[in-house]
Protein backbone atom coordinates (compact mmCIF):
# COMPACT_ATOMS: atom_id res chain seq x y z
CA UNK A 1 0.00 0.00 0.00
CA UNK A 2 1.91 3.22 -0.95
CA UNK A 3 1.88 6.43 0.71
CA UNK A 4 -0.38 9.08 0.74
CA UNK A 5 1.17 12.24 0.06
CA UNK A 6 -1.61 14.91 0.47
CA UNK A 7 -0.63 17.11 3.79
CA UNK A 8 -2.55 17.37 6.89
CA UNK A 9 -3.53 19.79 9.35
CA UNK A 10 -2.49 19.57 13.18
CA UNK A 11 -6.26 18.63 14.20
CA UNK A 12 -6.26 16.23 11.65
CA UNK A 13 -3.09 14.47 13.46
CA UNK A 14 -4.49 14.80 16.72
CA UNK A 15 -8.36 13.15 15.68
CA UNK A 16 -6.20 10.39 13.91
CA UNK A 17 -4.14 9.74 16.88
CA UNK A 18 -7.09 9.90 19.16
CA UNK A 19 -9.14 7.52 16.87
CA UNK A 20 -6.32 5.10 16.89
CA UNK A 21 -6.38 4.84 20.79
CA UNK A 22 -9.57 4.20 20.53
CA UNK A 23 -10.05 1.75 18.38
CA UNK A 24 -6.92 0.35 20.31
CA UNK A 25 -8.71 0.11 23.22
CA UNK A 26 -11.09 -1.81 21.57
CA UNK A 27 -8.38 -4.35 20.84
CA UNK A 28 -5.98 -4.93 23.09
CA UNK A 29 -7.30 -5.97 26.34
CA UNK A 30 -9.51 -7.66 24.53
CA UNK A 31 -6.59 -9.35 23.20
CA UNK A 32 -4.70 -9.71 26.70
CA UNK A 33 -8.01 -11.26 28.62
CA UNK A 34 -7.64 -13.61 25.77
CA UNK A 35 -4.49 -14.81 27.27
CA UNK A 36 -5.60 -14.70 30.69
CA UNK A 37 -8.65 -16.78 30.00
CA UNK A 38 -7.56 -18.65 26.96
CA UNK A 39 -9.57 -21.61 28.32
CA UNK A 40 -12.50 -19.93 28.32
CA UNK A 41 -11.92 -18.22 24.99
CA UNK A 42 -11.07 -21.31 23.08
CA UNK A 43 -14.23 -23.11 25.13
CA UNK A 44 -16.34 -19.91 23.78
CA UNK A 45 -15.20 -20.24 19.64
CA UNK A 46 -15.63 -24.42 19.97
CA UNK A 47 -19.78 -23.79 21.32
CA UNK A 48 -19.98 -21.83 17.60
CA UNK A 49 -18.81 -24.62 16.09
CA UNK A 50 -15.63 -23.68 14.94
CA UNK A 51 -12.63 -25.99 14.61
CA UNK A 52 -9.67 -25.82 16.20
CA UNK A 53 -11.03 -23.72 19.22
CA UNK A 54 -7.55 -23.46 20.38
CA UNK A 55 -5.43 -22.27 17.34
CA UNK A 56 -8.28 -19.86 16.69
CA UNK A 57 -8.25 -18.77 20.39
CA UNK A 58 -3.94 -18.20 19.59
CA UNK A 59 -5.11 -16.08 16.23
CA UNK A 60 -7.44 -13.99 17.94
CA UNK A 61 -4.60 -12.74 20.68
CA UNK A 62 -2.05 -12.32 17.81
CA UNK A 63 -4.79 -9.88 15.52
CA UNK A 64 -6.00 -8.34 18.44
CA UNK A 65 -2.67 -7.50 20.74
CA UNK A 66 -0.16 -7.72 17.72
CA UNK A 67 -2.16 -5.45 15.22
CA UNK A 68 -3.97 -3.42 18.05
CA UNK A 69 -0.30 -2.28 19.17
CA UNK A 70 0.82 -1.50 15.30
CA UNK A 71 -2.55 0.61 15.28
CA UNK A 72 -1.85 2.18 18.58
CA UNK A 73 2.12 3.19 17.44
CA UNK A 74 0.91 4.01 14.03
CA UNK A 75 3.16 1.73 12.25
CA UNK A 76 2.21 -0.19 9.55
CA UNK A 77 -1.08 1.67 10.05
CA UNK A 78 -2.68 0.77 6.93
CA UNK A 79 -2.19 -2.77 6.92
CA UNK A 80 -2.89 -3.29 10.71
CA UNK A 81 -6.54 -2.19 10.05
CA UNK A 82 -6.76 -3.91 7.34
CA UNK A 83 -6.15 -6.87 8.98
CA UNK A 84 -8.35 -5.71 12.33
CA UNK A 85 -11.40 -4.56 9.62
CA UNK A 86 -11.37 -8.27 8.19
CA UNK A 87 -10.77 -10.00 11.91
CA UNK A 88 -13.59 -7.91 13.31
CA UNK A 89 -16.08 -8.07 10.40
CA UNK A 90 -15.90 -12.11 10.48
CA UNK A 91 -15.85 -12.26 13.97
CA UNK A 92 -19.13 -10.10 13.57
CA UNK A 93 -20.73 -12.67 11.33
CA UNK A 94 -19.23 -16.16 13.50
CA UNK A 95 -19.97 -15.07 16.66
CA UNK A 96 -22.86 -12.93 16.28
CA UNK A 97 -24.94 -14.36 14.08
CA UNK A 98 -28.29 -12.49 15.57
CA UNK A 99 -30.50 -14.15 12.14
CA UNK A 100 -29.67 -17.47 13.78
CA UNK A 101 -30.58 -16.40 17.73
CA UNK A 102 -33.94 -17.06 19.60
CA UNK A 103 -35.29 -13.31 20.13
CA UNK A 104 -34.21 -13.35 23.49
CA UNK A 105 -30.63 -12.84 22.43
CA UNK A 106 -31.18 -11.34 19.03
CA UNK A 107 -31.17 -8.06 20.01
CA UNK A 108 -28.63 -7.72 21.64
CA UNK A 109 -26.07 -9.72 19.30
CA UNK A 110 -27.85 -7.59 16.48
CA UNK A 111 -26.35 -4.41 18.41
CA UNK A 112 -22.66 -6.29 18.98
CA UNK A 113 -22.56 -6.97 14.93
CA UNK A 114 -23.16 -3.63 13.74
CA UNK A 115 -21.20 -2.08 16.37
CA UNK A 116 -18.29 -4.88 14.71
CA UNK A 117 -19.77 -3.06 11.26
CA UNK A 118 -18.97 0.14 12.44
CA UNK A 119 -15.73 -0.30 13.88
CA UNK A 120 -14.53 -1.83 10.61
CA UNK A 121 -15.27 1.14 9.05
CA UNK A 122 -12.81 3.25 11.11
CA UNK A 123 -10.60 0.70 10.12
CA UNK A 124 -11.05 0.96 6.67
CA UNK A 125 -10.79 4.92 7.10
CA UNK A 126 -7.38 4.59 8.63
CA UNK A 127 -6.41 1.68 6.03
CA UNK A 128 -7.56 4.29 3.20
CA UNK A 129 -5.59 7.30 5.02
CA UNK A 130 -3.31 6.18 7.00
CA UNK A 131 -1.93 7.62 10.92
CA UNK A 132 -1.55 10.76 10.20
CA UNK A 133 1.86 12.80 11.50
CA UNK A 134 1.98 12.11 14.91
CA UNK A 135 2.73 8.54 14.37
CA UNK A 136 5.48 6.37 13.66
CA UNK A 137 4.79 5.99 9.46
CA UNK A 138 4.09 9.63 9.83
CA UNK A 139 7.55 10.33 11.24
CA UNK A 140 9.29 7.96 8.58
CA UNK A 141 7.36 10.20 5.70
CA UNK A 142 8.87 13.21 6.78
Amino acid sequence: MSTSSTTTSSTQDVFALVGRILLAVMFVPAGLAKITGFAGTAGYIASVGLPLPELGAALAIIVEVGLGLLLLAGYKTRYAALGLAVFTVVAGVLFHNYWDMPADKAYVNQLMFFKNLAIAGGLYAFAAFGAGRLSVDGRTQA
